[in-house]
């Protein structure tokens, strides 16, 4: 078990790609600290992993809160007594034209999805850094939209790259104290979010084939597949990583355009 022994707080644990992270990690033998607004679904999916023999334990918190953050801290530490992992997954999603965002978007989610996890960052590695042995794994669940982007995302852009950049300088800081954090930047996930596009489409079909034309793999990324990830970055086995970002998307990135609707015939220079 690549986690065993370790204490790993996962945020945004009651839906979506933090279930599949949750699962994953706990599955790996961490202790997995779920954190949430909905404590529900929390001690649904703790007792779901216990269950299955892991180890759970659920707080709710809402990530833009600090109140909240400092809380989820000294639980995580008065229970288990140290902090291993932190996975960074709480976010929202958004999608609206440049020119109509208000200030309370933009405050909405660069609170979520930046300021929380800077500051739950913050304070996790601030105990990293005094417990004994020191030293730790962060993960910060951005996005594809730190390499390139679509129309309508401008603070969910701004929060992602934002992430990634006091990820790198704070990964440089913290280098000589065993803390390292990377970044993990998913594709298009089988998630609440695949099931809005969905939802906004003329038809499945036509979803799929518009995805799929941009997505080299032609299927979308699983929760558990990111899931993975985390556990690799989180275990000792990704020692030499620190201040990467990892695109996990299937080849989105990769691709110049978007595949033709059609079978191009071979163009080899010499015509």
């Amino acid at each position: 078990m690549l986690l065993k022994d370790k204490v790993v707080i996962i945020t945004g644990a009651s839906k979506g790609l933090g279930v599949g992270i949750a699962e994953t990690c706990a599955a790996e033998g961490a202790t997995v600290v779920l954190a949430a607004r909905s404590f529900d679904k929390l001690s649904e999916l703790a007792a779901r992993i216990r269950a299955a023999g892991g180890a759970a334990h659920p707080v709710r918190c809402d990530v833009g809160r600090l109140d909240d953050l400092r809380r989820l801290v000294a639980e995580t530490v008065g229970a288990f007594g140290r902090i291993d992992g932190l996975v960074n997954n709480a976010g929202v999603n958004y999608v609206k034209p440049f020119l109509e965002t208000t200030e309370a978007d933009w405050e909405r989610v660069i609170s979520i999805d930046l300021k929380g996890s800077f500051f739950l960052t913050q304070m996790a590695a601030q105990q990293m850094v005094r417990q004994q042995p020191r030293g730790g794994s962060i993960v910060q669940i951005a996005s594809v939209h730190t390499y390139a982007s679509v129309a309508g995302a401008s603070p969910y852009d701004a929060a992602k790259h934002g992430m990634v950049g006091f990820s790198k300088a704070a990964a440089i800081e913290l280098a000589r104290e065993g803390v390292r954090i990377n970044v993990l930047s998913p594709g298009l996930c089988r998630t609440e979010i695949w099931q809005g596009l969905i939802d906004a489409a003329p038809s499945e079909e036509a979803c799929l084939a518009y995805w799929n034309a941009n997505i080299p793999a032609e299927r979308l990324v699983e929760p558990e597949e990111i899931g993975r990830a985390c556990v690799f970055l989180l275990s000792d086995y990704s020692s030499a990583l620190t201040g990467a970002n990892i695109m996990a998307d299937l080849g989105m990135t990769s691709q110049l355009v978007s595949r033709e609707p059609y079978q191009s015939k071979a163009i080899d220079g010499t015509g």
